[in-house]
């Protein structure tokens, strides 16, 4: 069985539900937070801009930490990081929930952040280890349904807390979670051999500015005006600078703290720029989705939140799927109608208007969910088919980075792409405001307005404006659905491994 041993076999999904629970757990929390913020104002007396820094020092600082898994997992072994990883992700939280000003909460959360961030890869990198070769199609999907399900649905879950406890309460529920797979972790992960490899302190340093500043910089962008601030392009030169040297130092050196050379293996480089663009294209649109549900729909914040669940129901079918078609069919061929699922998704979505139901932003919602599913569970399985068993931690790591970061992108391109094209489409659309407009006259026969009625300016003014927010999320539909589009002729570049189903050829 691939060199597993029995014991380890016979309590395989002892194991997964272990590792499903701290999965969970931290990509939940990374998004659970963001309904809670304010309320978390007034506690914490900081303003808007203030308060955003309780997310972003998270991302941060798990960005940063991300892609040590590899090197923690040699010095420490994988069950001892897991240990430490739970035991600082919970006490972190519990400071979180007791924070009584900013300043402190930033720090939990910086060290939240730390702690929760070889998690995510770590998971992945023991249920590999943890299922034979032929059974890790459906290991992968259901590790995939923690990643995908988690972050759809901690708007909801963070929404009904705060509602109904305190926002603080986001937190706490995080200790006895972290408490079970604490104890679980104990009885069931075994531990890997330690290699007390030489630390590249200057590497590392050079990483954790780039990657630092290179999430601090997609994250405020938009909010201060992108390169017209300069605390933004101070961060792009740290970035740019902190990057190409760890680059450089990782690739010069015996013993990097992180293995850039994964990179020479066809499947795993292109999986991580395969996932960053189709996180980049579906995730970022999906994050928008309650902007546009709650301001120009205008659903209340918990029936957004439900609204939004549908995707996630049907990602983790589309995962359970995915995990069995995976031995039977080409895993190109479901990485392909992913995406075409996810395309087809965000082609219904540039269609969507003001005056629609809830239907045909279910339907939309569906598709990208399927899309979501048969992506990323063959994808992942592919991305650390070929790579040696040392490589593995090091590898989901610097993947999962790539998700994160991946997101970020998605979020900021498309944040600035709605504001730019919302006002740039508000300018065209005012033009058609005047007396001699005939659709104009006939609405304000219809309603009995007039040019002197001062509300007649303000009702056209917020329409203007709610019709050029819904054009703008449809060109930004459309530019996601045109992105990937040109994806697929990529993934056919993939290599499918031998113990997988056969390739099917290719005509």
């Amino acid at each position: 069985m691939d060199n597993i041993d029995q014991e380890t076999y016979q309590n395989r999904w002892l194991i997964t539900a272990t590792i499903m629970i701290v999965t969970v757990i931290e990509i939940l929390d990374s998004t659970i937070v963001n309904v809670s913020l304010p309320n978390m104002m007034g506690s914490l007396n900081a303003n808007v801009d203030e308060i955003t820094w309780v997310l972003t020092s998270y991302i941060v600082s798990a960005a940063v930490v991300m892609p040590l898994t590899g090197f923690l997992v040699k010095r420490l072994g994988r069950r001892r990081l897991l240990l430490i990883n739970i035991l600082g992700f919970m006490t972190s939280s519990m400071l979180c929930g007791i924070a009584s000003n900013l300043p402190e909460i930033v720090s939990f959360r910086i060290l939240q952040g730390v702690f929760g961030a070889s998690l995510v890869p770590l998971s992945q990198f023991i249920l590999r280890d943890t299922f034979p070769k032929k059974e890790q199609g459906m290991a992968m999907a259901i590790w995939g349904i923690g990643i995908m399900a988690a972050p759809i649905l901690g708007p909801t879950i963070g929404g009904f807390i705060t509602q109904h406890l305190n926002w603080r309460w986001v937190f706490y529920i995080n200790f006895p979670v972290c408490a079970i797979a604490y104890i679980m972790t104990m009885k069931l992960i075994k531990e890997t051999p330690t290699e007390q490899q030489p630390i590249d302190w200057l590497g590392m340093l050079l990483m954790s500015i780039g990657i630092g500043a290179l999430q601090v910089l997609l994250d405020r962008g938009n909010s201060v005006g992108w390169f017209e601030a300069s605390s933004i392009r101070w961060q792009f030169t740290a970035a740019l600078i902190g990057i190409i040297g760890f680059i450089w130092r990782s690739l010069s050196i015996e013993h990097p703290v992180v293995n850039l050379k994964v990179f020479r293996d066809r499947n795993f480089c292109l999986s991580t720029w395969l996932v960053m663009l189709f996180v980049m294209m579906l995730m970022g649109q999906i994050i928008l989705s309650p902007l546009m549900l709650q301001t120009l729909l205008n659903y209340p914040s918990t029936t957004a939140g439900l609204a939004m669940a549908p995707r996630g129901i049907a990602s983790i079918f589309a995962m359970a799927i995915a995990g069995r078609l995976i031995s039977l069919i080409d895993s190109r061929w479901l990485i392909s109608f992913g995406i075409l699922c996810g395309l087809y998704g965000t082609y219904l979505m540039a269609k969507l208007n003001l005056d629609m139901g809830y239907h045909p932003y279910f339907i939309a919602s569906i598709f990208q969910g399927i899309g979501i599913g048969f992506f990323f569970v063959p994808l992942s399985t592919l991305s650390l088919a070929n790579l040696a068993p040392a490589e593995i931690a090091g590898a989901a790591g610097i993947w999962g980075l790539s998700r994160n970061l991946g997101q970020s992108l998605g979020i900021s391109i498309m944040a600035t792409l709605l504001s730019r094209m919302g006002q740039t489409n508000w300018n065209t659309l005012s033009g058609y405001i005047h007396p001699y407009n005939t659709n104009l006259i006939l609405w304000q026969q219809a309603t009995g307005r007039t040019w002197h009625d001062p509300v007649t300016m303000q009702l056209l003014a917020q329409q203007v404006q709610n019709q050029a927010q819904m054009i703008a999320f449809n060109d930004i539909a459309w530019l996601a659905s045109i992105a990937l589009a040109l994806s697929i002729p990529f993934v056919f570049l993939l290599q499918q491994p031998k113990y997988l189903a056969k390739p099917m050829e290719m005509h």
